[in-house]
């Protein structure tokens, strides 16, 4: 990435694990719920730049890669007296540096959108973050033959293929670390093989479930539900693909929709789903996908 300083005293430099504290303050000045816990699971993952001005960070901006052709960019913040002055049309450039070529997705807020697309971003998708205080939901019923049940160690492996299929990058690392924090991790279970998976996991106000893969909206449902049910009457946060079908379903047990970001991309077209395959109903973060 390239780091430089600019000519109206604000510094690009590579972030650190020392820049975590002031980076969690930023994002508590914007109202964002992530704890200094979340951030520093992210950064594990991520490559970083800030902006500086007289010694105090004005700025963040992390990307992660995902193997030789894809990256996710996330936690993009400017300071709020600071903004309208391109600083973060600066460390956007700094964290695409060195991914020509590469399929870049990012989640954008409404502020961010017109940057993104001025830098050859274009919209492909839509979330929607559901959240609030979990509703004991009924169970969905499954086909003869299929079954929920806790994760094993031994289900590791299916799990992180499930993933790459549905997200279509891999991120066997970041799985390793979510299945091994997770609260929960539920199964879904067809004759023996898993079809499907979901986590709960401590984040922001409370707990998040995600990410959320599925072969189906049943199956989806069924995940969720289970997870809900588990966290009934506690803070949970879930952010859906906009096209999941389940947005209603989820307002119906406490989880109201309040953000709906717009998934943007640049570079290379992603493969169009394999008929059958599995996806991703629910994604791990914003920042991640």
């Amino acid at each position: 990435m390239n780091a430089a300083a600019t000519d109206d005293g604000v510094r690009l430099r590579e972030m650190n694990d020392a820049d975590l504290a002031a980076a969690h303050s930023l994002s508590e000045a914007l109202r964002w719920p992530h704890r200094l816990a979340d951030w520093k699971q992210v950064f594990h993952h991520a490559e970083g730049v800030v902006a500086e001005r007289d010694g105090a960070i004005i700025g963040t901006a992390l990307r992660f890669r995902w193997g030789p052709q894809d990256a996710t960019i996330g936690l993009v913040i400017v300071a709020p007296a600071q903004q309208g002055r391109r600083i973060g049309h600066r460390l956007m450039s700094a964290v695409l540096d060195g991914l020509d070529g590469c399929r870049v997705r990012l989640n954008a807020t409404m502020d961010g959108r017109g940057l993104y697309e001025r830098l050859g971003f274009t919209r492909v998708g839509e979330l929607r973050q559901h959240q609030g205080i979990a509703q004991p939901a009924p169970l969905v019923a499954l086909d003869s033959g299929w079954r929920l049940r806790p994760a094993g160690a031994s289900d590791a492996a299916a799990l992180k293929a499930l993933d790459t299929q549905a997200c279509g990058m891999p991120r066997d690392a970041l799985l390793d670390e979510l299945l091994a924090e997770a609260e929960f991790t539920v199964v879904l279970d067809d004759g023996g093989t898993v079809r499907g998976f979901a986590l709960l996991r401590r984040f922001g106000r409370g707990h998040a479930i995600g990410p959320v893969v599925a072969p189906d909206e049943e199956g989806a449902k069924a995940l969720i539900a289970h997870l809900a049910g588990t966290n009934a009457g506690r803070f949970t946060r879930i952010d859906i693909d906009l096209d999941s079908g389940l947005a209603e379903w989820l307002e119906a047990m406490g989880l109201l929709r309040v953000d709906a970001p717009v998934v943007m991309q640049r570079g290379p077209a992603a493969e169009p789903p394999t008929p059958g395959a599995p996806r991703g109903y629910a994604v791990v973060t914003q920042a991640l996908g």
